[in-house]
């Protein structure tokens, strides 16, 4: 069995206002992750996202193919191992 990893990503551009939410959780639904996604009040959007290393960046590299791509300026992503408490993937407040 795959170790399960954790991941945070903020992306900041023009990422809120544009249905970054709504795509990324729809996207989730093609993998094997749970997790959140979140606006930040400075801007940022916030995805934290549980699954193996391979179903997570595939997930990410979809993101980044995906229309969202034009949106996104920057992005910093920190890794960890899972340590579990989430189930599905939704758009939190």
């Amino acid at each position: 069995m795959a170790e399960r990893k954790r991941v945070q990503v903020l992306y900041s551009g023009h990422v809120q206002g544009v249905g970054f939410r709504f795509t990324t959780q729809q996207l989730a639904r093609g993998f094997d992750v749970v997790g959140t996604v979140r606006n930040l009040f400075d801007g940022r959007v916030e995805l934290v996202a549980e699954g193996s290393s391979d179903e997570l960046s595939s997930f990410l590299q979809a993101i980044d193919e995906s229309d969202l791509a034009g949106f996104i300026k920057e992005k910093s992503l920190s890794w960890q191992d899972g340590i579990g408490g989430l189930s599905g993937f939704r758009i939190a407040s």
